[in-house]
Parts: C-alpha cells; structure tokens; sequence
C-alpha cells in the first residue's frame, strides 16, 4: 500500500510479524498485543483507513494530512496526537533539510506518520526490538525512543553550527574583511532561527507528558521523558550560546569594516595633504605674474623644487609616525 512503510504487531515485547491495515483491529482483540504503523506521506486513501482502525480524532487527521504545523502535544481522550519537526543537515551542499513527524499513540497502537525530509525509523525500530524489557511497556515507550531519536539529531546540527562559526571567526580576524563573511553571517543566523524555531516548543511538549496524568504514560515511563526534556534543554542552551556569539560575531565584522574604511580615509587624507603642497607651490608659480620674487634667480626653480620636495618628505615622516600612513 502507498505510504506505509511498515505495520508489525508485537505482543510482550516481542515482534510477530507484519498484519495488513485491514486487519489491525483482529489482531489487537488479543491481549497485550500492540501495533506499530510507520507511513511516509500517505495519501488521504491510506490516513483514512488508518483512522478507521484506530478511531483517531477527525481534527488531528486533518492536522495529519496537511502537514505543517507546529510543534505540539494535544490529548484527545484516552490518545495523544505529537506533532514534531525533524531537521538534519545535508552534507554534500550543506543546506538544513526539515521536515516532519506526526504521532499517534494509544493503549495499543503507534502510528508514526513522515513528512518531507527525514530519516527513516528503521534504526529506531531495531533499537526498540532489541530490548524487549522495554519494549513491553507498550506504546509510550515507542513515542519515547522516538522523540529521543528525533532530538539527538539536533545535536549534529548544533555541531555543524559551531564549526562554521568557527571559520566564519577565522575569517573575520585574520583574513580579508568582505562583504561576503557578512552575508555568512546572516544566513547562518536565519539558519539557526528556523531549528530554534523547531526546537523551543520541545522543551514544553516534554514538560507535559512528564507531568501529565494521562494513563498512557506511567509513573516507571516518566523518567524516559525526562532524559528527553534534559536533551532539548542542551540543545536550546546550545543554541541561545550560538545566537549570542554570532551576534557578537557579526557586530565585530562590522566594527572592522568600519575601522578598516577609517583607515582608508586616514591614508587618503594624509596623501592628499602631501600633494596639496607641491601643488600650491607649483599653483603660485604658474600664475604667470611679470613682477614675481625669483623668477630671474638660476637657482628660483631648484630651491623651489627642494622646497616642494622637503614639505613632502616631512609631512610623509609626520603622517608616518602618527599612523596615517
């Protein structure tokens, strides 16, 4: 079927095998058994279904199908709806690709639906088949090594932020001042909004299912949260850091800049200050006056010469000394 990636039934933490969506609801009549359905953008056909077997609630359906929503936790009855946002970097172009998870967990059943760009859950799958002492607490477990796989991506991403931050301060002290290091700048900074953005709103969900009363998650399962809601504080913490030294950052690239261009200025003005005295000298002495003091002197115009030369030469040794120059 289009848009599932897999639907397997487990039963006291062990898998037993995949079960058609059709006949999800035979196999969840037996005790202690649960099901997890993994999709990747299904179509309206397949959510349908779904919905069906699990009488899922008709507004987080549509929140489902359209995508793009916030991240959040919402409880419709003895059900949570978790909506997520995924973010991970690409490496060949190193642009951020995002994109979304939706979560739909119940007593028995997980339906784990993908949108856009994302990593497969297969490794999460293993993971979780692997330690069946764990994955007999049901569901909530699932949604927790879900949530923990989503939110440790983040943390490559951070990472990936500091390197280039490190070059964009390599840049900025010890190569060339151009407009280009401003331009990474800034886009670094929007880049970084846009995972803060999808981040900030984990640090209350976590807080909510620790805290909630809700009988899908119990006392024992809380703590799996908790390592969870530590995680998406490190990450905005990590965040908030970067966003405060690339402002810093960028605020020294302008300062730079500008203490560069006064510079420029500072050498601009001491040599049109050379030039303007040779060229006063020889102004005076091309007025072509008749009556002008040593015009008929041999030595008029090298004494002038030695004169333009000199007043060069000691404004050149005074700019030179106070760094003009």
């Amino acid at each position: 079927m289009k848009g599932v990636v897999a639907s397997i039934a487990y039963a006291n933490g062990r898998r037993l095998g995949e079960v058609a969506i059709p006949d999800i609801s035979e196999v969840l009549e037996q005790p202690g058994r649960f099901v997890w359905i993994g999709l990747h953008d299904p179509d309206d056909e397949v959510l349908k279904e779904v919905q069906q077997e699990f009488s899922l609630h008709d507004l987080a359906i549509e929140d489902a199908a359209r995508a793009h929503q916030r991240p959040k936790v919402e409880r419709y009855g003895d059900s949570l709806f978790v909506v997520m946002r995924t973010a991970h970097l690409d490496r060949p172009t190193g642009a951020i690709e995002f994109g979304e998870t939706h979560l739909f967990v119940g007593a028995n059943y997980v339906v784990s639906i993908r949108h856009g760009a994302s990593l497969p859950y297969v490794e999460v799958r293993t993971r979780c088949e692997a330690s069946p002492d764990l994955l007999a607490k049901g569901p909530v477990f699932v949604l927790y090594a879900l949530m923990d796989f989503i939110v440790d991506q983040y943390f490559p991403l951070v990472d990936s932020f500091e390197d280039r931050l490190e070059e964009l301060e390599d840049n900025i002290f010890q190569q060339t001042l151009t407009r280009e290091t401003t331009e990474r700048i800034y886009q670094l900074k929007r880049n970084l909004l846009e995972v803060k953005r999808a981040v900030a709103p984990l640090v209350d969900m976590c807080n909510r299912l620790v805290r909630t009363d809700s009988a899908l998650i119990h006392e024992d399962a809380r703590v799996y949260f908790r390592d969870v809601y530590d995680h998406t504080i490190r990450i905005n913490e990590m965040i908030d850091t970067l966003r405060e030294l690339l402002t810093t950052a960028l605020e020294a690239n302008l300062s730079l800049i500008s203490v560069s261009q006064n510079e420029a200025m500072k050498r601009l003005a001491g040599w049109a200050a050379i030039i303007a005295v040779p060229t006063m000298i020889a102004g005076i002495y091309g007025m072509n006056f008749k009556f002008m003091p040593e015009l008929d002197w041999v030595l008029g115009y090298p004494v002038a010469m030695v004169v333009m030369l000199g007043a060069c030469g000691f404004l050149y040794y005074r700019f030179k000394r106070s760094g003009w120059l």
